[in-house]
């Protein structure tokens, strides 16, 4: 009995060393694309009916700094309709001074308006993400340096 016991014991130990375990697989990650934004100022189209412009108020200097960015329809009615966010960090220190994902302020005059903090000198990038209906239509990125 001592035998049949072991031998049991010494198969079922067996089985979990050959059989490796199975884990759920994990979506894998999507990597989000951020177009690189023309200089500020210039008409960037958002989609087929409509275009956006996008500045700071004044040069960027260290400090607070206001992103404005103003859509436009095609006939150049300005459009209120979409949700911007914006994301302000350092490229070569990635995460390490990231605003994180935050809405633009909308202005009276339909301008979205953020408040970006650059805290030290180097090179800083604005990444923007529009969204209708509550589904991204356009990322872009605006590098720039202090």
């Amino acid at each position: 009995m001592v035998r049949v016991l072991l031998a049991a014991l010494f198969f079922c130990s067996m089985a979990v060393l050959v059989c490796p375990p199975v884990f759920a697989a994990s979506a894998p990650e999507t990597k989000v694309v951020y177009k690189t934004l023309p200089k500020p100022g210039e008409k960037v189209s958002l989609d087929a009916d409509h275009y956006f412009t996008y500045g700071f108020d004044r040069q960027p200097k260290l400090g607070a700094a206001i992103m404005r960015v103003e859509i436009y329809s095609r006939d150049g009615k300005r459009d209120t309709s979409y949700v911007v966010k914006g994301d302000a960090d350092m490229p070569s220190m990635r995460g390490a001074h990231s605003t994180g994902d935050k809405a633009f302020s909308l202005s009276k005059k339909g301008v979205y308006l953020l408040p970006v903090q650059l805290v030290m000198p180097g090179d800083w990038e604005v990444r923007l993400t529009f969204e209708k209906n509550g589904k991204p239509v356009f990322r872009g990125a605006y590098l720039f340096d202090i």
